[in-house]
């Protein structure tokens, strides 16, 4: 017996051996083992594109976005003065100067008693004349100007000449106490009569009750309050003032009169100039120093209020 024919399997192994190694041979080389598989590894890279995914996303998103810019930074203000503050001061630093003609009679200077009781300084030259026109013709820059010309002496002439160049030149503040429109209301005091816009009416001989026409005016509200003037103690037993009225297209106001719905003539008391002037047609020592004294503080306080709001 053969040997292929004793060993039928072997021969069938090796020729399936063979054929196995010829295929290799035609078809090339084979590829090395891939690696072993690294868990750690896997997870780590597909983190790493899970990541990336979400950013190019955000990306994307955000470009029809509008840009918004980074917020400006804080810029600390100062505090700034207010006007009111502002105009205080200047009130208390203001230059006045009186004229008052009481001393003599020995009756009292109210005038002299509101401004220290408000602590303000200021030039008086009492009844001397020469040197309230000389202080008015000065370089000073006044910035009030008071006449309480209630003795029966009197400022009259060229010293309203002088006091008018003030009140065009200088925006000067006035306060005037005076008895006597009925002897110079056509003269020198005109020209301030009709810049105020107020007319002399008719005299009044005797002191009696007077009504506030506007009550709420700050001239009766500040800095204090003060009650109409109905109770008088008669100092002068004529020549009391005089009465006044508006003029035609007149834009003063009367404050105070003989009867309190007559807001238009038969006054005592008017505003003008924007506030700057004060003429009052009656005689402080008519009536109380107690009710005298806080209005004229307040007509002081009023009048330089309006002149420092049009004077740098």
């Amino acid at each position: 017996m053969s040997s292929s024919h004793r060993y039928p399997g072997r021969v069938f192994l090796v020729l399936t051996t063979l054929t196995a190694m010829l295929a290799c041979t035609l078809l090339g080389p084979t590829t090395a083992n891939p690696p072993a598989f690294d868990p750690t590894k896997a997870a780590l890279e597909l983190q790493a594109t899970a990541m990336a995914l979400q950013l190019t996303q955000s990306a994307l998103s955000n470009q029809g976005a509008p840009t918004q810019p980074p917020p400006a930074p804080a810029i600390p203000t100062q505090v700034q003065p207010t006007p009111t503050q502002d105009v205080e001061a200047r009130i208390r630093s203001a230059k006045i100067l009186v004229y008052e003609d009481t001393d003599a009679l020995g009756i009292g200077m109210w005038i002299r008693d509101a401004l220290d009781g408000m602590g303000l300084s200021y030039t008086h030259v009492s009844d001397y004349i020469g040197d309230f026109m000389e202080n008015l013709n000065s370089g000073i820059k006044w910035d009030l100007i008071i006449v309480g010309a209630e003795s029966k002496s009197g400022v009259q002439g060229e010293f309203w000449d002088a006091i008018n160049k003030r009140l065009t030149r200088d925006k000067v503040a006035l306060i005037a106490e005076i008895w006597y429109l009925d002897l110079t209301a056509s003269g020198p005091i005109s020209t301030i009569l009709s810049g105020c816009g107020i007319r002399f009416q008719k005299d009044w001989p005797l002191a009696e009750s007077i009504y506030w026409l506007v009550p709420d005016h700050p001239v009766f509200n500040e800095p204090n309050t003060v009650l109409p003037l109905l109770h008088y103690n008669q100092y002068w037993a004529n020549q009391a003032g005089d009465q006044i009225r508006l003029a035609a297209g007149s834009n003063a106001t009367l404050l105070a009169g003989r009867f309190m719905n007559e807001t238009s003539q038969e006054a005592l008391l008017a505003t003008c100039y924007d506030g700057r002037v004060i003429i009052q047609t009656f005689s402080n020592h008519d009536y109380h120093k107690s009710d005298i004294v806080p209005l004229w503080q307040n007509y002081i306080h009023y009048t330089l209020k309006n002149h420092f709001a049009v004077v740098p």
